[in-house]
């Protein structure tokens, strides 16, 4: 479970039963006590299992926001086995959280290289291309990824897909996409903000509202869906119900670019 929720969007991120902090010092004993085998003339180690285990390590020092030791673990992971498409594709993530777009797009891209068909690596490197302002693009990775009858998480592909649809402004296919999305896994609050989002884009105002308040009363607040509430509600007119929207998101999120939307009135 933890390795696959390394390769979801980097949202979301939870390691259960233990602190992350935990986990790396787990798997950072594992790591010296399997280092410990390979030098053991009668236990040697395999070159790809030995980089599976940094892209582990590498992977959970992601989530933990250990970017520096991330990359670290990841090139150690590359430099072992130079084949190993997962620990160019992490490394890929890794190098879009610290701002190397270059560096990030050729992991990617020799991951594919390697495992054209990895689903994986193709929904992420399709994420990839959505955040950097190329949708088009994008959508041909998403869309492998789906077609692809061994991906286990199908809905991660169709809701990025629904996503990128919706940046390039082609609202009716990306309800369709997120739509499919629920089909799979019904209570996603990703997807139910995403449509939410959607049809306040559409103008469809009061369903878009009736979206956003049934997810919230499922689910805590995130800043992306107070700020959604503000705008919503400021289209309406209702200004009692935007106020309190407003107060949560100060409240709750001081520093999220949400947050600075508002103070800059960059409501649409």
């Amino acid at each position: 479970m933890r390795r696959k929720a390394c390769w979801a969007i980097l949202a979301c991120l939870c390691i259960a039963a233990c602190s992350s902090s935990g986990v790396l010092q787990t798997m950072k004993q594992k790591e010296v006590d399997e280092a410990a085998d390979s030098r053991t003339p009668t236990k040697p180690r395999d070159a790809r299992t030995r980089a599976k285990l940094h892209t582990e390590l590498g992977s959970l020092y992601l989530q933990d926001g250990n970017l520096a030791v991330a990359l670290e673990e990841l090139t150690i992971a590359i430099d072992i086995d130079p084949d190993y498409a997962k620990a160019y594709a992490t490394r890929g993530l890794a190098g879009f959280r610290v701002r190397e777009m270059q560096s990030a797009d050729q992991d990617f891209r020799r991951a594919l290289s390697l495992d054209a068909n990895d689903p994986e690596i193709n929904n992420n490197y399709g994420w990839f291309l959505c955040q950097v302002g190329r949708e088009k693009e994008a959508i041909t990775f998403f869309q492998q990824a789906i077609k692809n009858p061994l991906y286990e998480t199908p809905e991660k592909a169709y809701l990025n897909a629904g996503s990128c649809y919706a940046k390039l402004g082609e609202l009716v296919t990306a309800e369709n996409y997120v739509q499919q999305s629920l089909l799979i896994a019904p209570n996603n609050p990703q997807a139910l903000l995403q449509l939410a989002s959607i049809n306040y884009e559409r103008g469809h105002l009061e369903l878009a509202k009736q979206q956003l308040s049934s997810l919230l009363r499922r689910t805590e607040p995130s800043a992306e869906a107070l700020w959604l509430g503000v705008r919503i509600e400021r289209r309406l007119g209702e200004r009692v119900a935007e106020a309190k929207y407003v107060s949560q998101l100060r409240r709750r999120f001081p520093l999220s670019p949400e947050a600075q939307q508002l103070l800059r009135g960059n409501f649409e």
